[in-house]
Protein backbone atom coordinates (compact mmCIF):
# COMPACT_ATOMS: atom_id res chain seq x y z
CA UNK A 1 0.00 0.00 0.00
CA UNK A 2 1.07 3.49 -0.92
CA UNK A 3 2.70 5.57 1.89
CA UNK A 4 0.27 8.46 2.32
CA UNK A 5 2.62 11.12 4.13
CA UNK A 6 5.09 10.45 1.00
CA UNK A 7 1.69 10.76 -1.81
CA UNK A 8 -0.24 13.65 -0.25
CA UNK A 9 -0.09 17.14 -2.24
CA UNK A 10 1.42 19.75 -0.86
CA UNK A 11 1.30 23.50 -2.66
CA UNK A 12 -1.36 23.26 -3.91
CA UNK A 13 -4.66 25.07 -4.39
CA UNK A 14 -7.66 23.32 -4.33
CA UNK A 15 -11.32 23.72 -4.57
CA UNK A 16 -13.81 21.41 -3.40
CA UNK A 17 -17.56 21.90 -4.26
CA UNK A 18 -19.79 20.32 -1.21
CA UNK A 19 -16.79 20.74 0.54
CA UNK A 20 -18.73 21.22 3.75
CA UNK A 21 -20.71 17.80 3.35
CA UNK A 22 -19.69 14.51 5.07
CA UNK A 23 -16.57 13.66 2.88
CA UNK A 24 -15.67 17.23 1.76
CA UNK A 25 -15.00 17.96 5.31
CA UNK A 26 -12.68 14.87 5.82
CA UNK A 27 -10.27 16.26 2.55
CA UNK A 28 -10.42 19.80 3.55
CA UNK A 29 -9.54 18.34 7.14
CA UNK A 30 -6.50 16.12 5.48
CA UNK A 31 -5.49 19.10 2.85
CA UNK A 32 -5.42 22.30 4.81
CA UNK A 33 -2.16 21.65 6.58
CA UNK A 34 -0.29 21.40 3.02
CA UNK A 35 -2.26 23.34 0.65
CA UNK A 36 -4.90 26.05 -0.10
CA UNK A 37 -8.16 25.03 -0.01
CA UNK A 38 -11.23 26.86 -0.81
CA UNK A 39 -14.72 25.68 -0.51
CA UNK A 40 -17.74 26.02 -2.56
CA UNK A 41 -21.31 24.97 -0.97
CA UNK A 42 -25.02 26.22 0.10
CA UNK A 43 -24.16 24.28 3.14
CA UNK A 44 -27.43 22.53 3.30
CA UNK A 45 -25.82 19.64 4.87
CA UNK A 46 -22.67 21.10 7.08
CA UNK A 47 -19.83 19.27 8.66
CA UNK A 48 -17.53 21.84 7.87
CA UNK A 49 -18.35 25.08 10.77
CA UNK A 50 -19.60 22.60 13.20
CA UNK A 51 -15.88 20.90 13.41
CA UNK A 52 -14.21 24.58 13.06
CA UNK A 53 -12.44 23.89 9.69
CA UNK A 54 -13.35 26.98 8.34
CA UNK A 55 -11.68 28.90 10.89
CA UNK A 56 -8.31 27.66 9.18
CA UNK A 57 -5.80 29.85 7.75
CA UNK A 58 -5.37 28.23 4.64
CA UNK A 59 -8.99 27.46 4.31
CA UNK A 60 -11.48 29.85 2.81
CA UNK A 61 -15.06 29.21 2.62
CA UNK A 62 -17.53 30.50 -0.18
CA UNK A 63 -21.09 30.10 0.27
CA UNK A 64 -22.24 29.90 -3.32
CA UNK A 65 -24.30 27.38 -5.79
CA UNK A 66 -22.77 25.19 -8.50
CA UNK A 67 -26.09 25.81 -10.47
CA UNK A 68 -24.96 29.74 -10.51
CA UNK A 69 -22.16 29.76 -13.63
CA UNK A 70 -20.56 33.04 -12.41
CA UNK A 71 -20.20 31.93 -9.15
CA UNK A 72 -18.49 28.71 -10.34
CA UNK A 73 -16.35 30.43 -13.21
CA UNK A 74 -15.48 33.07 -10.39
CA UNK A 75 -14.37 30.19 -7.47
CA UNK A 76 -12.66 28.28 -10.29
CA UNK A 77 -10.26 30.48 -11.81
CA UNK A 78 -7.44 30.72 -9.54
CA UNK A 79 -7.62 26.73 -8.66
CA UNK A 80 -4.92 24.02 -9.54
CA UNK A 81 -7.15 20.97 -8.49
CA UNK A 82 -10.75 20.48 -8.40
CA UNK A 83 -12.88 18.04 -6.04
CA UNK A 84 -16.59 18.12 -7.02
CA UNK A 85 -18.46 17.23 -4.27
CA UNK A 86 -21.53 18.99 -4.81
CA UNK A 87 -24.90 17.18 -5.12
CA UNK A 88 -27.90 16.37 -3.99
CA UNK A 89 -27.04 13.32 -1.83
CA UNK A 90 -29.59 10.75 0.57
CA UNK A 91 -32.47 8.61 -0.94
CA UNK A 92 -35.36 9.89 0.99
CA UNK A 93 -34.25 14.12 -0.17
CA UNK A 94 -33.86 12.30 -3.92
CA UNK A 95 -37.56 10.85 -3.82
CA UNK A 96 -38.82 14.32 -2.46
CA UNK A 97 -36.21 16.54 -4.79
CA UNK A 98 -36.03 14.66 -8.03
CA UNK A 99 -35.90 17.55 -10.45
CA UNK A 100 -33.43 18.99 -8.12
CA UNK A 101 -31.39 16.61 -8.12
CA UNK A 102 -31.18 15.93 -11.60
CA UNK A 103 -30.27 20.09 -11.94
CA UNK A 104 -27.81 20.09 -9.51
CA UNK A 105 -26.08 16.99 -10.95
CA UNK A 106 -25.96 17.68 -14.05
CA UNK A 107 -25.88 21.47 -14.74
CA UNK A 108 -23.74 21.99 -11.51
CA UNK A 109 -20.84 19.40 -12.81
CA UNK A 110 -21.91 20.87 -16.81
CA UNK A 111 -21.38 23.99 -15.07
CA UNK A 112 -17.69 23.76 -13.22
CA UNK A 113 -15.89 21.15 -15.83
CA UNK A 114 -16.41 24.16 -18.45
CA UNK A 115 -14.80 26.38 -15.91
CA UNK A 116 -11.89 24.15 -15.11
CA UNK A 117 -11.75 24.02 -19.01
CA UNK A 118 -11.74 27.75 -19.00
CA UNK A 119 -9.31 28.46 -16.66
CA UNK A 120 -6.76 26.43 -18.79
CA UNK A 121 -4.71 25.60 -15.33
CA UNK A 122 -6.77 22.63 -13.63
CA UNK A 123 -4.10 19.85 -13.13
CA UNK A 124 -6.84 17.42 -11.95
CA UNK A 125 -10.35 17.42 -11.83
CA UNK A 126 -11.66 14.57 -9.47
CA UNK A 127 -15.55 13.97 -9.98
CA UNK A 128 -17.43 12.02 -7.20
CA UNK A 129 -20.29 9.86 -8.89
CA UNK A 130 -21.82 7.11 -6.88
CA UNK A 131 -22.00 2.96 -6.52
CA UNK A 132 -25.94 3.74 -7.54
CA UNK A 133 -24.64 3.48 -11.19
CA UNK A 134 -24.49 -0.54 -11.11
CA UNK A 135 -28.30 -0.56 -10.13
CA UNK A 136 -29.92 -2.87 -7.76
CA UNK A 137 -27.79 -6.11 -7.87
CA UNK A 138 -24.12 -5.46 -7.58
CA UNK A 139 -22.04 -8.01 -6.66
CA UNK A 140 -18.00 -7.98 -6.73
CA UNK A 141 -18.73 -5.09 -9.37
CA UNK A 142 -15.18 -3.67 -11.30
CA UNK A 143 -15.28 -0.37 -13.41
CA UNK A 144 -15.51 -2.80 -16.50
CA UNK A 145 -18.39 -4.05 -15.86
CA UNK A 146 -22.07 -2.75 -17.57
CA UNK A 147 -23.88 0.31 -15.55
CA UNK A 148 -27.96 -0.08 -15.20
CA UNK A 149 -30.29 2.98 -15.70
CA UNK A 150 -33.38 2.62 -13.36
CA UNK A 151 -36.81 2.71 -14.65
CA UNK A 152 -37.64 6.27 -16.28
CA UNK A 153 -40.00 8.00 -13.98
CA UNK A 154 -39.11 6.08 -11.00
CA UNK A 155 -37.33 9.06 -8.57
CA UNK A 156 -35.29 6.52 -6.99
CA UNK A 157 -32.90 6.61 -9.93
CA UNK A 158 -32.98 9.98 -10.83
CA UNK A 159 -29.37 10.36 -9.06
CA UNK A 160 -27.96 7.54 -10.18
CA UNK A 161 -28.83 8.39 -13.69
CA UNK A 162 -27.81 12.07 -13.41
CA UNK A 163 -24.18 10.50 -11.89
CA UNK A 164 -23.96 8.42 -14.92
CA UNK A 165 -24.24 11.03 -17.34
CA UNK A 166 -21.88 13.07 -15.55
CA UNK A 167 -18.92 10.57 -15.60
CA UNK A 168 -19.82 10.29 -18.95
CA UNK A 169 -18.94 13.95 -19.58
CA UNK A 170 -15.96 14.11 -17.29
CA UNK A 171 -14.42 11.91 -19.39
CA UNK A 172 -16.01 13.58 -22.66
CA UNK A 173 -13.87 16.35 -21.28
CA UNK A 174 -10.71 14.03 -20.93
CA UNK A 175 -11.03 13.18 -24.46
CA UNK A 176 -12.04 15.97 -26.40
CA UNK A 177 -9.79 18.77 -24.60
CA UNK A 178 -7.32 16.93 -22.84
CA UNK A 179 -8.90 17.74 -19.06
CA UNK A 180 -7.19 15.48 -16.58
CA UNK A 181 -10.47 14.11 -14.71
CA UNK A 182 -10.77 11.16 -12.26
CA UNK A 183 -14.34 9.42 -11.41
CA UNK A 184 -14.23 8.34 -7.65
CA UNK A 185 -17.72 5.81 -7.10
CA UNK A 186 -18.19 5.62 -3.24
CA UNK A 187 -19.69 2.14 -1.80
CA UNK A 188 -21.64 3.11 1.42
CA UNK A 189 -19.52 5.41 3.32
CA UNK A 190 -19.26 5.77 7.21
CA UNK A 191 -17.65 7.73 9.94
CA UNK A 192 -17.33 10.59 12.33
CA UNK A 193 -19.27 13.80 10.95
CA UNK A 194 -21.45 12.31 8.73
CA UNK A 195 -24.66 14.50 8.08
CA UNK A 196 -28.44 13.90 6.96
CA UNK A 197 -28.89 10.25 6.15
CA UNK A 198 -27.18 7.68 6.09
CA UNK A 199 -27.38 3.56 7.88
CA UNK A 200 -24.86 4.15 10.19
CA UNK A 201 -25.74 7.23 11.01
CA UNK A 202 -29.35 6.58 12.03
CA UNK A 203 -28.30 3.48 13.80
CA UNK A 204 -25.63 4.23 16.27
CA UNK A 205 -27.45 8.00 17.07
CA UNK A 206 -30.60 6.00 18.08
CA UNK A 207 -28.46 2.73 19.50
CA UNK A 208 -26.89 5.75 22.13
CA UNK A 209 -30.06 7.29 22.88
CA UNK A 210 -32.08 4.14 23.44
CA UNK A 211 -34.55 4.27 20.67
CA UNK A 212 -35.35 1.66 18.24
CA UNK A 213 -33.54 1.19 15.76
CA UNK A 214 -35.59 1.40 12.08
CA UNK A 215 -35.36 -0.85 9.30
CA UNK A 216 -36.39 -0.73 6.01
CA UNK A 217 -38.50 -4.24 5.04
CA UNK A 218 -36.59 -7.15 6.62
CA UNK A 219 -32.90 -6.09 6.49
CA UNK A 220 -31.45 -8.24 4.42
CA UNK A 221 -30.34 -5.97 1.77
CA UNK A 222 -26.27 -6.52 1.40
CA UNK A 223 -23.97 -3.59 1.52
CA UNK A 224 -20.21 -3.13 1.69
CA UNK A 225 -19.34 -0.06 4.39
CA UNK A 226 -16.24 1.97 3.83
CA UNK A 227 -14.35 4.19 6.57
CA UNK A 228 -14.08 7.77 5.81
CA UNK A 229 -10.59 7.49 6.26
CA UNK A 230 -9.98 5.18 3.38
CA UNK A 231 -12.12 6.89 0.70
CA UNK A 232 -9.94 10.03 1.75
CA UNK A 233 -7.10 8.32 1.17
CA UNK A 234 -8.24 6.86 -2.29
CA UNK A 235 -9.19 10.67 -3.54
CA UNK A 236 -5.64 12.04 -2.49
CA UNK A 237 -3.55 9.19 -4.15
CA UNK A 238 -5.37 9.98 -7.63
CA UNK A 239 -4.40 13.76 -7.08
CA UNK A 240 -0.57 12.97 -7.38
CA UNK A 241 -0.87 9.71 -9.07
CA UNK A 242 -1.40 10.44 -12.92
CA UNK A 243 -2.08 6.76 -13.70
CA UNK A 244 -5.21 7.69 -12.05
CA UNK A 245 -6.24 10.92 -15.16
CA UNK A 246 -8.80 9.07 -17.27
CA UNK A 247 -10.33 6.21 -14.66
CA UNK A 248 -13.02 5.18 -12.89
CA UNK A 249 -12.19 3.88 -9.55
CA UNK A 250 -14.44 2.09 -7.15
CA UNK A 251 -13.76 2.99 -3.64
CA UNK A 252 -14.96 0.22 -0.77
CA UNK A 253 -14.36 -1.85 1.31
CA UNK A 254 -15.95 -5.54 0.28
CA UNK A 255 -14.27 -6.68 3.72
CA UNK A 256 -16.73 -5.20 5.29
CA UNK A 257 -19.71 -6.62 3.81
CA UNK A 258 -23.16 -7.81 5.86
CA UNK A 259 -26.76 -7.17 6.02
CA UNK A 260 -28.41 -3.91 7.35
CA UNK A 261 -30.31 -6.02 9.62
CA UNK A 262 -26.85 -7.58 10.94
CA UNK A 263 -25.11 -3.61 10.65
CA UNK A 264 -27.62 -2.84 13.40
CA UNK A 265 -27.34 -5.67 15.77
CA UNK A 266 -23.19 -4.88 15.58
CA UNK A 267 -23.92 -1.35 16.10
CA UNK A 268 -26.63 -2.17 19.09
CA UNK A 269 -23.75 -4.70 20.30
CA UNK A 270 -20.94 -1.99 20.14
CA UNK A 271 -22.19 0.45 21.27
CA UNK A 272 -23.83 -1.59 24.94
CA UNK A 273 -27.12 -0.53 23.47
CA UNK A 274 -30.28 -2.10 24.49
CA UNK A 275 -32.17 -0.11 21.39
CA UNK A 276 -35.20 -2.73 20.13
CA UNK A 277 -34.66 -3.15 16.23
CA UNK A 278 -37.86 -2.17 14.42
CA UNK A 279 -39.12 -3.44 10.72
CA UNK A 280 -41.00 -0.29 9.10
CA UNK A 281 -42.59 -0.65 5.81
CA UNK A 282 -40.56 0.54 2.35
CA UNK A 283 -42.54 0.44 -0.58
CA UNK A 284 -39.84 2.13 -3.09
CA UNK A 285 -37.45 0.59 -4.87
CA UNK A 286 -34.10 -0.12 -2.97
CA UNK A 287 -30.70 -1.83 -3.89
CA UNK A 288 -30.69 -5.43 -2.41
CA UNK A 289 -26.90 -6.14 -3.09
CA UNK A 290 -23.84 -4.02 -3.47
CA UNK A 291 -20.80 -5.24 -3.31
CA UNK A 292 -17.70 -3.75 -4.85
CA UNK A 293 -14.48 -4.81 -6.04
CA UNK A 294 -11.60 -2.54 -5.51
CA UNK A 295 -9.04 -4.16 -7.68
CA UNK A 296 -8.25 -1.41 -10.21
CA UNK A 297 -7.67 1.01 -7.15
CA UNK A 298 -5.32 -2.04 -5.89
CA UNK A 299 -3.43 -2.25 -8.70
CA UNK A 300 -3.33 1.36 -10.19
CA UNK A 301 -3.16 3.55 -7.40
CA UNK A 302 -1.29 1.09 -4.75
CA UNK A 303 -4.57 1.79 -2.54
CA UNK A 304 -7.08 -0.83 -0.45
CA UNK A 305 -9.13 -0.31 2.45
CA UNK A 306 -7.23 -0.04 5.84
CA UNK A 307 -10.57 -0.03 8.17
CA UNK A 308 -12.25 -3.07 8.97
CA UNK A 309 -16.03 -2.91 10.04
CA UNK A 310 -15.51 -3.16 14.09
CA UNK A 311 -12.78 -0.83 14.26
CA UNK A 312 -14.52 2.04 11.79
CA UNK A 313 -17.50 1.79 13.92
CA UNK A 314 -15.92 1.93 16.85
CA UNK A 315 -13.84 4.96 16.05
CA UNK A 316 -17.75 6.90 14.63
CA UNK A 317 -19.13 5.24 17.77
CA UNK A 318 -16.65 7.26 20.20
CA UNK A 319 -17.03 10.48 17.77
CA UNK A 320 -20.93 10.68 18.34
CA UNK A 321 -20.73 9.74 22.15
CA UNK A 322 -17.82 12.62 22.53
CA UNK A 323 -19.22 15.49 20.38
CA UNK A 324 -22.75 14.84 20.90
CA UNK A 325 -22.88 14.07 24.70
CA UNK A 326 -24.80 10.81 23.48
CA UNK A 327 -24.51 8.40 26.30
CA UNK A 328 -24.83 4.46 26.11
CA UNK A 329 -28.49 2.98 27.00
CA UNK A 330 -28.60 0.95 29.57
CA UNK A 331 -29.60 -2.77 29.14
Amino acid sequence: MANMADSELVGAHVLLTGGAGFIGSHLVERLRARNRVRVLDILRRDALRPAGLHEHPNVELRVGDVLDPATVAEAVKDVDIIIHLASIAGVDTVLQMPAQTMRVTLLGTANVLQAAQDSGRCRRFVDFSTSEVFGRFAYQVTEFDATTLGAVGEARWTYAVAKLATEHLAMTYHKQYGLPAVTIRPFNIYGPRQVGEGAVHHFIVRALRGEPLQIHNNGDQIRSWCYIDDIVDATLLTLTDDRAVGHAFNIGNPRSTVTVYNLAREIRRLASSASPIEFVRWDHPDVELRVPSVSKARELLNWQPRYDLEEGLLRTIYWYRQQHGLVRSSS
